[in-house]
């Protein structure tokens, strides 16, 4: 099993770099998204420390469903995923291979440039280090249940904009979170608990992301 989860997931890694636009479009966007605060809101510094943290967890969360739409599209089209439902390979270890390849290709990124970004709004050592951890700890859940609305809504019309009205209020506990652990920080609290919840929230969707998305992937197909 094991095997056929290492070999699934190279397999899309290795297509996903053939397509190296599907790779930098959510940095991009990531960085060109939340440099464009500072220019609206102004100079001030005060400001910027205190809207920092929310200002990158949203442009991470908006940067990951960008990838979402694709996750399963090109499996579907040629034939690939009912070739993988026929050969009696776990669905289970087919979404989390799928998860496992978004979040490298796109959380795993946005993971290396919020301290970058985290300059850019002044933030002090301690928060730009809490705003990677929480990065590191967040963009898997997001990636995990991304994996689920992509499942539920292959080959059906509008799928983007499906995914978006499904995942993105189920993303909302790890944006509050997320956000929150930066600006404890600011004001001079420890951030245990919101990096706690956060721990609690990736454990919870690497056990029960996988199966729903394949669950739904089965649905899809029939």
């Amino acid at each position: 099993m094991s095997s056929g989860f290492m070999a699934l997931a190279a397999r899309d890694f290795r297509l996903a770099w053939r397509r190296p636009v599907d790779i930098w479009l959510p940095v991009v966007f990531f960085g060109v998204a939340a440099s464009l605060f500072p220019l609206g809101v102004g100079p001030e510094l005060q400001t910027l420390r205190q809207i920092g943290g929310g200002v990158v967890w949203v442009c991470a969360l908006l940067s990951t469903m960008l990838a979402l739409n694709t996750l399963y599209v090109s499996d579907y089209s040629d034939g690939s995923l009912d070739q993988m439902l026929l050969s009696g390979h776990s669905m289970v270890m087919l979404a989390a291979a799928k998860a496992l390849v978004h979040w490298l290709l796109t959380g795993l990124p946005l993971v290396v440039v919020g301290p970058l970004l985290g300059l850019l709004f002044d933030m002090s050592s301690t928060a730009i280090v809490t705003l990677t951890l929480t990065l590191l700890l967040g963009t898997p859940v997001l990636s995990l249940l991304g994996s689920v609305g992509a499942a539920l809504t292959l080959g059906l019309r509008s799928g983007g904009a499906l995914i978006l009205l499904i995942v993105l209020p189920l993303c909302i506990p790890v944006l509050i979170f997320g956000a929150g652990a930066v600006s404890s920080v600011e004001i001079g609290v420890f951030p245990s608990g919101h990096l706690s919840v956060l721990g609690a929230l990736l454990l919870l969707t690497l056990v029960g992301a996988p199966p729903a998305a394949a669950a739904a992937l089965r649905i899809s197909v029939a």
